[in-house]
């Protein structure tokens, strides 16, 4: 059995094991998700994605390792900004909590197969046609501008009647408002409708697909091509979604200026793609080292999150009622 093989098989294994854990152990269907079990549960899958970090440096060596966790690091904090987006959902949709864990499992594991396919398909179209790599890189850096310029509103209530996801199910399926207790569809005068839940897991799938056409091109980059390193860092990243889910609801302020940090590193990502090939060819430099971007990446993550934190912070004492007076006595 060849390295490839055997890491695969661990990654697989570990899987299972960890999904027998976390929905046998460490969920109940319609238990509530307290922080501390959200934290705990968060910290158990990043835990395992590390393990598996040292893993990969043991069995294939220090630099698919670095590849692995600067596909995963990025991935994670990709869904950090996907989590504010399945929080709008699930209020619109006036989801009750004790459905949240069945909703958002259901979602994810959907969103995993459609990662998958796409994953799947972007390696056979890029290894057939790399100057899709340059596509790739140009729409990097135009979403990196965009989500940069884009001002992040933690008031904002979503739309979902213009949503064209929501307009095409409410177009091609019979809905109700209801939530049918918890089913996916209910009948009403001997007619089959589909219930809020339904819509809802449709959209969190959907979203995440959108979310990996900015992702997955990254990561690929990041990957350079490896399969294994795509496919693990991307399936890590989100199976921690649900737990990550419960541990920022009602923090979105905290990280308001997350999207600038992966604004850049996204930025970053889609230049390495379009001129790193002439950088070696005309500039005299072997390769961008992973470490470069792995660097990148951590730094604009950290600082976007501690200056997230810094503004809510100062906003939080100017808000006061206290604050203005001392402001005053001064």
């Amino acid at each position: 059995m060849s390295t490839e093989q055997i890491t695969f098989l661990t990654f697989g294994s570990l899987l299972v094991l960890a999904l027998a854990f976390d929905l046998g152990l460490l969920s109940k269907k319609t238990s509530h998700v307290t922080i501390k079990k959200a934290l705990w549960q968060t910290a158990f899958w990043v835990s395992l994605a590390l393990a598996f970090f040292v893993f990969v440096w043991v069995q294939n060596g220090h630099e698919r390792a670095i590849k692995y966790v600067s596909a995963y690091l990025m991935e994670w904090s990709l869904s950090i900004d996907n989590i504010f987006v399945f929080i709008l959902i699930f209020g619109s949709f006036k989801v009750k909590e004790k459905f949240y864990g069945r909703v958002l499992l259901i979602g994810i594991l959907m969103a995993i197969i459609f990662r998958i396919i796409f994953i799947a398909i972007g390696i056979e179209l890029v290894e057939r046609f790399h100057f899709i790599l340059y596509i790739f890189g140009a729409f990097l850096v135009y979403t990196g501008i965009n989500m940069f310029r884009s001002k992040h509103n933690e008031d904002e209530e979503p739309n979902m009647e213009s949503n064209k996801v929501y307009k095409l199910l409410k177009r091609v399926l019979p809905l109700t408002p209801e939530d049918g207790d918890g089913k996916w569809s209910i009948r009403k005068d001997g007619k089959k409708l589909f219930t809020s839940l339904f819509v809802v897991v449709i959209m969190l799938a959907t979203t995440d697909i959108v979310f990996a056409l900015d992702s997955i091109p990254a990561v690929f980059t990041l990957a350079e091509g490896d399969k294994l390193v795509i496919y693990t860092s991307n399936i890590f990243a989100v199976l921690g979604l649900r737990s990550l889910f419960f541990l920022l609801r009602g923090a979105s302020d905290k990280f308001a200026h997350l999207q600038h940090g992966i604004a850049i590193v996204l930025i970053f990502i889609g230049l390495k793609m379009l001129l790193e090939d002439l950088l070696i060819k005309y500039g005299g430099i072997k390769e961008i080292p992973i470490y470069v971007s792995l660097l990148v990446i951590v730094t604009c993550i950290l600082a976007s999150i501690i200056y997230s934190i810094n503004v809510s912070n100062r906003t939080l004492e100017e808000k006061k009622p206290d604050a203005g007076i001392d402001r005053e006595i001064h």
